[in-house]
């Protein structure tokens, strides 16, 4: 614990292989947490360049979804733009293709698990930001399933650039980054849009259901009996007008891992809630989801340790 408070209040300003800065302070997963990085990170990178970029994990439905309600609701934080990232890979995997297939051209499964793209980009749109599409560009990838990606971003009339970074480095991502600079040239002398999707004053059930119908596009919400006495107990202790953080898997919209696409007619389960005051949200756990990452038999912890002068060891 030593090892990791010593400097943990700092942000980390480091550097990629090309020297692009990067500030690293925080980053927890957004599948069980609020997926971002700290708010003194954001307000610090924000000093240091013209453009700040925040990676919120997972997909829009959990990190973009956390990033807008939570962070910048309680940071006064008014993004210019969202970067919705996708690969041909993964929406033909929602559109049923196994993951040892993925690499051969099925341009039909790409049509039909598109709609996933379709659902980020419109959950987006709800909180009034401009959208780009990024492409991570696989080398498998065909000028035909590249066709339909052009054709469903005009039909959603948002701007996408293919970004080819792994295999070209910063080159690769020039595309991506000019177009990510007009869109928010565009729209910078245009007034912002930008609202979180539920109210500081509705009580957390209904920020529930908020997030479930509009983020989700789930039918309603369910709570056991688990959740509706903890809800009175939060209630009681003064949390009813704090954020929701909503706990659920990252492999589909709903809170079943099995449904891909864009599912339609569910429900979201929601089994217990808990007050985490000192981050100032109520987190609520929604389906079968293990909230501690998995750890190997030995973790690499046992191995990490502070000397009498304040070194650490153990960490390579």
């Amino acid at each position: 614990m030593a090892a990791l408070l010593r400097d943990a209040i700092n942000p980390n300003l480091v550097q990629t292989l090309e020297g692009t800065p990067a500030v690293m302070h925080g980053g927890p997963f957004a599948n069980i947490a609020h997926g971002c990085n700290s708010v003194r990170a954001t307000r610090l990178a924000l000093k240091l360049a013209d453009y700040c970029i925040t990676e919120a994990g997972f997909g829009s439905d959990l990190g973009a979804e956390k990033f807008m309600d939570i962070k910048c609701r309680m940071a006064g934080l008014a993004p210019d733009c969202v970067v919705v990232v996708a690969t041909v890979r993964a929406l033909k995997y929602n559109g049923g293709v196994p993951k040892t297939e993925l690499s051969a051209e099925n341009v039909e499964a790409l049509e039909k698990g598109i709609v996933n793209l379709k659902a980020h980009v419109e959950n987006m749109h709800k909180f009034g930001v401009p959208v780009v599409v990024a492409i991570n560009r696989f080398g498998t990838d065909t000028d035909r399933e590249l066709e339909v990606i052009d054709r469903c971003c005009k039909e959603l009339d948002v701007s996408y650039a293919l970004s080819e970074v792994f295999a070209k480095g910063g080159e690769g991502g020039m595309d991506l980054a000019q177009t990510v600079c007009n869109v928010i040239e565009k729209c910078q002398d245009s007034e912002s849009h930008f609202a979180p999707i539920y109210p500081d004053e509705a009580p957390v059930e209904e920020k529930i259901q908020a997030v479930a119908k509009n983020i989700y596009g789930a039918d309603g919400v369910i709570f056991t009996n688990q959740a509706a006495k903890s809800l009175k107990e939060i209630k009681v202790l003064g949390g009813d007008k704090m954020p929701v953080c909503i706990a659920k898997t990252q492999y589909s919209l709903s809170d079943d891992p099995m449904l891909l696409g864009r599912p339609r007619g569910f429900s979201i389960t929601i089994r217990d809630l808990k007050l985490s005051a000192g981050a100032g949200f109520v987190v609520a756990y929604a389906g079968d989801i293990m909230t501690m990452p998995g750890l190997p038999k030995v973790p690499a912890a046992e191995k990490i340790d502070v000397d009498q002068q304040s070194v650490i060891h153990g960490l390579f």
